[in-house]
């Protein structure tokens, strides 16, 4: 377990904004060294991906390695940098809230998203969320060439928040950044080195750590045709609402298990492929939860209308405030997700598959 949750720190402390994830795919790489791995020009790691054996179908385990992040779109005159958002922030978690940028030389420098003091404000912008338009970051500087010269920021350079992973072992607790979607990563990782240690060949499994999904699927659009899979399993750090909703009107609360997703924004699940995954974790006592969701969405929406159609399970794992700077993730729901997975990979066969 230490091992596992050393990873997940390491995993969460990389700078991995959307289209900038070459950090997470060096830490992914070094995790699965005995298998092959390729990168696209999305920015795709593929792992194992040159050893099918065409005999056997084909498992992709999908999980995406980018974060919600933002861009340098301007420095202004006062040093200030105005930016863009890169993934599905809501403003009210922007303002005061401390962040990193990368610039071209590949330095790391930490700034703060501002905020006006409460001194300055108009009645009207005490009553009202600010734009996210009006919104810069402060690192310090108070102009345009200290930013620019001393700091080396340019136009296009990324940014993510600036947060460090904390694990609780009194209740099996993790926070940090990035659980949407470095849990994910993570559990492809423990799957892809289960495959291996059990010596699993009824089919072949292949990593499918897709970029960009933070806006607008990307990656996965192309992962899909690259892996060309039999069945995908897509990791998710997935929105817990525990933390507003109570007793059975939670259904992704922490500590009750991996959720089975239903349906979302962008997939109606397979009702086949959900009673064949509930009925594996039924036997083998592992928890689980049912979520239907009227919004957001996982890569499975790209994969499962691919080509011809490629049933798609959605494991996600449980993830308070996903969005914002700290998330709050339960170790136990992670090895849920994780258990579930390989147990499933293991009953797979081209019948089966054919079947959903």
């Amino acid at each position: 377990m230490k091992e596992l949750i050393n990873m997940i720190e390491e995993l969460t402390n990389t700078f991995g904004a959307p289209g900038f994830e070459d950090e997470v795919m060096e830490k992914i790489k070094k995790e699965v060294n005995f298998l092959s791995a390729e990168r696209d020009s999305i920015n795709n790691l593929y792992i194992g991906l040159g050893e099918k054996d065409s005999a056997v179908p084909t498992v992709a385990l999908d999980c995406h390695t980018d974060e919600v992040g933002f861009i340098v779109e301007n420095i202004n005159r006062n040093g200030s940098i105005s930016f863009l958002t890169l993934g599905g922030w809501h403003v009210g978690n922007v303002p005061a809230s401390a962040v990193v940028i990368k610039n071209n030389k590949g330095e790391y420098i930490k700034g703060v998203v501002t905020s006006k003091p409460p001194h300055f404000m108009t009645d009207e912008e005490k009553n009202r969320l600010p734009k996210m338009s009006e919104l810069t970051i402060d690192i310090g500087t108070s102009s345009y060439e200290e930013t620019v010269e001393l700091y080396g920021i340019e136009v296009g350079n990324p940014i993510v928040p600036d947060v460090s992973f904390v694990y609780d072992e009194k209740i099996g607790i993790m926070r940090a950044k990035a659980f949407d979607n470095r849990l994910g990563c993570a559990a492809s990782i423990e799957v892809l080195k289960a495959v291996k240690n059990n010596g699993i060949k009824n089919v072949n499994v292949v990593g499918a750590f897709a970029s960009q999904e933070e806006v607008g699927l990307r990656g996965a659009q192309v992962a899909a045709y690259r892996v060309k899979p039999d069945f995908a399993i897509v990791f998710e750090g997935s929105p817990a609402d525990d933390s507003f909703k109570e007793g059975t009107a939670s259904h992704g609360a922490l500590k009750k298990g991996v959720q089975l997703r239903v349906v979302d924004g962008a997939m109606i699940s397979n009702p086949r492929v959900l009673k064949f995954a509930r009925d594996i974790a039924d036997k083998k006592g592992i928890k689980y939860q049912m979520i239907a969701r009227e919004k957001g969405s996982t890569n499975g929406g790209k994969y499962h209308i691919s080509e011809t159609g490629i049933p798609v399970l959605v494991l996600g794992i449980p993830t308070r405030y996903i969005h914002t700077h700290y998330s709050y993730a339960s170790i136990d729901d992670l090895t849920a997700a994780i258990s579930l997975a390989v147990e499933v990979i293991k009953e797979l066969n081209k019948d089966i598959i054919k079947s959903f």
